[in-house]
């Protein structure tokens, strides 16, 4: 078979973080597919990636629904994988592109676990956005012997908590919506001068606060926010 689908992390939002290899093989897609939030409307992922693509490479944008019943989010996943695989079977270089790395917290995933671990799939991994956050802020993920764990806020507040115990570092995700009670609980654990947030990560939107303590608890935050948490760290300026 020919024919081959790329799944290509594309990096946290500056179209210049994404790996040479993804790049190159952007160039000579035949199909690309790409997610978007909201339906008719480009998706971030397609904005860092168009100066790599060649003109002719063909572009579906597929809804995927992030506040929906599970079936009809899984009516779409099943649509999406059936129709990558066939264009593949017809000897076409596919492309799949996903914010940050294809393996983390991803839709990509919900793709992987229908067409499986196939000889014609290669994966092609992308800069998460918390590193290109701790990066940004100067502030280390883990240091030496230290744990680092990676959370979704959408998990409940005693299964963060219990996390920020075990672990020396913490990636606190999915801020948005929540940070009222992410504030509450650092304070509360005594890791407020420990933290940083970081919104929209490398795009020109850019915004960081350094003084958790200082922010207003109802502060509307873009969607992309995270949180990075070292015990060791003194990450107030």
């Amino acid at each position: 078979m020919s024919g081959k689908l790329y799944a290509i992390g594309v990096g946290p939002g500056a179209s210049d973080l994404i790996t040479v290899r993804g790049a190159r093989t952007l160039a000579q897609l035949d199909v690309l597919y790409t997610p978007a939030g909201k339906a008719d409307a480009q998706s971030l992922a397609h904005r860092i990636v168009a100066e790599y693509l060649s003109p002719n490479t063909e572009i579906r944008t597929y809804h995927f629904l992030m506040k929906a019943e599970q079936a009809r989010k899984e009516a779409v996943w099943d649509r999406v994988a059936d129709a990558m695989q066939r264009e593949v079977v017809l000897g076409k270089q596919v492309g799949f592109i996903t914010l940050g790395d294809a393996m983390l917290f991803s839709t990509w995933v919900s793709l992987l676990a229908r067409i499986g671990h196939q000889p014609w799939l290669e994966i092609i991994p992308g800069v998460t956005s918390f590193a290109a956050i701790a990066a940004s802020s100067a502030m280390p993920l883990a240091m030496e012997n230290q744990t680092l764990t990676v959370l979704s806020c959408t998990s409940p507040e005693s299964e963060l908590e219990q996390a920020l115990r075990t672990h020396d570092c913490a990636v606190l995700m999915k801020v948005y919506g929540r940070f009222a009670t992410i504030r509450s609980l650092l304070g509360r654990m005594g890791l407020l001068d420990h933290a940083i947030m970081m919104s929209d990560a490398t795009l020109p939107t850019q915004q960081c606060w350094y003084h958790l303590d200082e922010c207003d608890r109802q502060l509307e935050l873009p969607y992309f926010s995270t949180i990075l948490v070292n015990k060791n760290w003194n990450a107030s300026r």
